[in-house]
């Protein structure tokens, strides 16, 4: 098996472009693989709920089968990824995601799928990405030189975005001839990833393994606490995207709004990644190196309003320029928040730490289509979205009086913390248990 290394010292060749950087280019194309098959799943699974059922209710239902998971597993995450070859743990849940697909394929290919078959698969493959997440985000800093990390973050991030753009377009034609098929493309596209990731070998420093306490379960909890602007940063995204997201309805929208089927459906799910990826790219380039506090905190409230006009309007192509600015605010956000997080986390921390960011994010998206699907089946479609466009405003400014410190950081210095945080971390979660 081929396989590539990732230099660990600075003094070795630094490529000028992150993607001429192979451990990176072999990660970045596996995650792109396996984020075309969570989009074309995620069309899928949500039209054909809405097919069986016909209820905004059910549609929530998927995004809190997907969240549970998060909840049940995620203390497990984390010390897993500080202990083990975090390479080969996300291949191992992702072969756990190809059983789920395959299971979905067969369950619409016999005629045996059901709102309680769905919701039972789904749940496992959240188990299985509920692993998967954090430790892909614990990969990064290990195969890229630390010049190019701002960048990687921002590349990295394109993968999503491309797939975001791709995926439901993908999804909602494929879906149109054959729901088998969908699902079968899925399973196909996470044994792409896990043959991508074998290709890269990850140096690490020598580390011994601590026994597995609660005090080292919990010390992500208080290694956040202690860190004013991780806890901002994460905690923002939390509630911005908990109240503002609302995804979740984008199959109301095509289906009675604007009678556009499952191909419109695939365009409107795209819509928001063709923003970000515009951006990404834009920013892969050029990194925001100045005001990074204020940019992340506007790009909220940009968020925010963009989703108003979303909830607002009845013109098919002006709600599809809504969510692609809702994308772009959104992908500035997240590189921003990523760089942040990952620059203010030490080696020996970083699987917890991500593990706790991960449920944050699985939170704000899982949960956030629930609370859409929730209330649009009490109050209506366009009173839920209004509310979370209007709610994540609020967030922004809330956050800019209760996280001064986060408002104003205005660079992305090499390493702000030393091994001397996690030390004190793990102190104080051993005081607590």
């Amino acid at each position: 098996m081929l396989c590539y290394q990732s230099p660990m010292n600075e003094s070795d060749t630094v490529p000028l472009t992150v993607l001429k950087h192979p451990p990176f280019l072999f990660f970045w194309t596996a995650r792109t693989a396996a984020s075309i098959a969570w989009q074309i799943q995620a069309v899928a699974v949500g039209w054909q709920m809405y097919e069986l059922t016909g209820s905004a209710f059910d549609l929530g239902l998927v995004g809190l089968a997907e969240f549970v998971p998060l909840i049940a597993f995620m203390l497990a995450v984390g010390p897993l990824a500080d202990r083990y070859d975090r390479r080969r743990l996300m291949q191992l849940f992702q072969l756990l995601e190809v059983v789920c697909a395959a299971g979905l394929a067969y369950g619409t290919y016999t005629g045996i799928i059901s709102k309680e078959f769905i919701l039972i698969l789904v749940f496992i493959l959240g188990t299985g990405r509920a692993f998967e997440a954090p430790t892909s985000s614990t990969v990064l800093p290990s195969i890229v030189p630390p010049a190019l990390f701002p960048k990687a973050v921002a590349t990295n991030s394109s993968a999503t975005q491309i797939a975001t753009i791709i995926g439901p377009a993908i999804g909602g034609l494929l879906y149109a001839l054959s729901p088998t098929l969908v699902y079968t493309v899925c399973a196909s596209c996470f044994l792409l990833s896990i043959v991508l990731l074998s290709m890269i070998r990850i140096s690490v420093r020598s580390k011994t393994r601590a026994p597995l306490t609660l005090a080292s379960i919990f010390a992500g909890f208080h290694y956040i606490r202690f860190n004013r602007i991780v806890l901002g940063v994460m905690s923002l995204d939390l509630f911005a995207v908990l109240l503002g997201g609302a995804v979740a309805l984008l199959p109301i929208y095509a289906s009675d709004v604007f009678h556009v089927g499952a191909e419109g459906l695939g365009l409107l799910r795209a819509a928001p990644a063709a923003g970000a990826l515009i951006t990404i790219t834009i920013m892969s380039r050029w990194s925001i190196r100045s005001h990074v506090g204020k940019v992340l905190l506007g790009s909220v409230a940009v968020f925010g309003l963009a989703t108003v006009v979303f909830a607002i309007s009845t013109s098919f192509w002006l709600t599809m320029a809504a969510l692609a600015i809702t994308g772009a605010a959104d992908s500035v956000g997240v590189i921003l928040r990523m760089t942040l997080v990952q620059l203010e986390t030490t080696d020996e921390m970083r699987g917890r730490v991500m593990a706790v960011n991960s449920l944050f994010i699985g939170t704000s998206n899982a949960l956030g289509a629930f609370r859409a699907g929730a209330m649009a089946a009490w109050l209506g479609a366009l009173p839920a979205v209004l509310v979370g466009g209007i709610g994540s405003i609020a967030v922004a400014v809330i956050w800019v009086r209760w996280f001064p410190t986060l408002y104003r950081v205005q660079d992305f210095p090499p390493q702000r913390v030393s091994a001397d945080t996690a030390e004190t971390a793990m102190k104080e979660a051993s005081a607590s248990v």
